[in-house]
């Protein structure tokens, strides 16, 4: 007679026990990563002829760019985000692409990691938003670290035809092979939620774009080359060197989509006027 009693007792003291346990899991919130981002100016990119960037608007005119680099501080390791320019090219700077471009460096970014006390071989993850060579300059500095790079892009930039990619590998040729992360998509980079690759293909092979959750400042999207300045933003403009229209404007939609979900801000890194009002190091967003 009392086994179906006790039966009915240990259901439920294990129901009860199950509903203490979600309670307290419902209570729990995880603690914000102690983060920080660093803001480097890697380059500055005179453009002749802005119509290049948004083909059938502003023909003739020409447009100052600037190329920004970023370093986030985690307790897991240091990600620098893009290399910039070349430092060697130096404040004279070179013409390039049919002098399409006027490059130049007037802050090499060796000094400005300097300026916050961090040397090439404190840098564990490097995370490169595609493979021009704008933001590949630098990358051979970073030999020590861990490359995280898109399936496509990797197979672009380290096939057999970079250059019909518009690619330099000389500016890459030192990164070690061993520690390269091929990636199939979307990546959390320490596991935590607070550095987050985005695949948003379309500029180039396998182009992609980084989220940082900062404890105090909130979301902040990193652009990589999706786009190159506000106007190209707001109306939706592809640039005429693309790797993939189609490609493109789809990433443009998914990217729009997942910032207004995480009500994030959205930085342009070749922006220069809105990279104006952004701090740059050795003053830092966390």
């Amino acid at each position: 007679m009392l086994r179906p009693f006790l039966r009915t007792a240990l259901a439920l003291s294990t129901v009860t026990a199950a509903a203490i346990t979600l309670t307290a899991c419902s209570l729990f919130k995880p603690e914000p990563v102690d983060i920080k981002l660093y803001v480097f100016e890697c380059g500055n990119i005179n453009v002749k002829n802005v119509a290049l960037f948004s083909p059938g608007v502003n023909e003739g005119k020409s447009k100052q760019l600037t190329n920004s680099c970023y370093l986030i501080q985690h307790p897991q390791g240091n990600l620098l985000w893009d290399t910039g320019l070349p430092d060697k090219i130096g404040p004279a700077g070179i013409d390039m692409w049919d002098g399409a471009f006027h490059l130049s460096v007037t802050q090499p970014l060796t000094a400005q990691l300097d300026s916050i006390q961090i040397k090439p071989e404190d840098i564990r993850f490097l995370g490169i938003s595609h493979f021009h060579s704008d933001h590949t300059g630098n990358a051979n500095l970073f030999s020590n670290a861990s490359l995280l790079i898109q399936r496509e892009e990797f197979d672009a930039a380290f096939g057999p035809e970079p250059q019909t990619y518009g690619f330099a590998p000389e500016s890459y040729s030192q990164l070690d092979r061993n520690k390269i992360e091929v990636l199939h998509g979307d990546h959390d980079v320490y596991g935590d939620g607070s550095v987050i690759i985005k695949k948003a293909v379309g500029h180039t092979p396998g182009h992609q774009m980084l989220l940082v959750n900062l404890p105090n400042t909130g979301p902040v999207m990193l652009s990589g080359d999706l786009y190159h300045f506000t106007s190209n933003r707001q109306h939706r403009r592809v640039p005429s060197f693309k790797f993939n229209r189609e490609q493109t404007l789809q990433a443009m939609d998914a990217i729009e989509k997942f910032v207004a979900e995480q009500k994030a801000q959205f930085w342009i890194q070749h922006d220069l006027e809105q990279n104006m009002d952004i701090r740059h190091a050795p003053a830092f967003y966390n």
